[in-house]
């Protein structure tokens, strides 16, 4: 599942094949920017803020946000690509390389000032302005709202997904459900900077430290599996803002009780 450690890596990988070249072609695939012809531009380069990837080339900016299935590719030309052609939303074309877009689930291209409309965004996670006291900030602001909730609204920190809140939650030994005003946010924030630090920089996302398949994770996407630390079976189900937003949610009930409620969360 794409978090900001896989965009901050594209980003990454997509700056260093770019960066400085020229655009030899230009095929945005999405209607309302099917005209667009970077042609003959150069490619400042690319960066990540949170889960959304900006490719800023001469005055303009390509903005994309993976979703669920998105993700950029890299390939030299005349090289045939892993993925069906009709996938391809963005094709950015280099005399060394071609970038392919695919699935994107959001693709639209911004004149350079339009970046601010990431503005709302908190600090980035992978950012090189990150700012912890802010994050811990935001994260205080509504003290009511359930921790797991509370670490996915962008808003105040930018880059964890489903994978990283569940299990960052585990690690903390907090119950999803908690109140986020109870809970020790310094020590949530710096366990978050510290484990999508770890992972940016590698294809394989660990949240355990072990690598090997099925191994990678504590609780998120466990349901009904033993837990890794105590053998009590993982529990799943949702949890959102709204009735109409909800994410799945997965925890322990011996290692993150109900403590607001005096019980284990059955």
């Amino acid at each position: 599942m794409p978090e900001g450690d896989t965009v901050y890596l594209s980003a990454k990988n997509l700056n260093a094949a770019l960066a400085g070249a020229v655009v030899t072609r230009c095929d945005i695939r999405v209607p309302a920017f099917a005209t667009v012809d970077l042609t003959g531009e150069v490619i400042e380069g690319v960066v990540s803020r949170g889960k959304h990837l900006l490719m800023r080339i001469g005055d303009f900016s390509i903005h994309s946000h993976l979703k669920m299935e998105g993700s950029w590719h890299l390939y030299r030309p005349d090289t045939k690509w892993s993925r069906p052609e009709f996938q391809a939303r963005a094709i950015i074309g280099t005399a060394e390389w071609v970038a392919v877009g695919f699935s994107l689930g959001t693709l639209e291209v911004w004149h350079r000032d339009q970046e601010s409309e990431l503005d709302y965004l908190g600090p980035d996670l992978l950012g090189p302005d990150w700012d912890a006291a802010l994050a811990a900030a935001n994260l205080r602001r509504d003290p009511e709202t359930p921790v797991f909730v509370a670490a996915l609204e962008q808003r105040n920190l930018a880059g964890l997904g489903n994978e990283y809140a569940n299990d960052l939650l585990f690690l903390r030994g907090l119950n999803p459900w908690r109140p986020v005003g109870t809970v020790d946010v310094d020590a949530l924030v710096s366990t978050a900077f510290r484990v999508i630090n770890l992972n940016k920089d590698r294809s394989i996302r660990s949240l355990t430290g072990d690598l090997r398949p099925r191994q990678t994770s504590w609780v998120y996407g466990r349901a009904n599996q033993p837990c890794r630390r105590c053998g009590t079976r993982i529990r799943a189900s949702q949890l959102g803002p709204t009735p109409l937003i909800q994410r799945d949610v997965y925890w322990c009930p011996r290692c993150q009780p109900d403590l607001e409620r005096g019980r284990v969360q059955q």
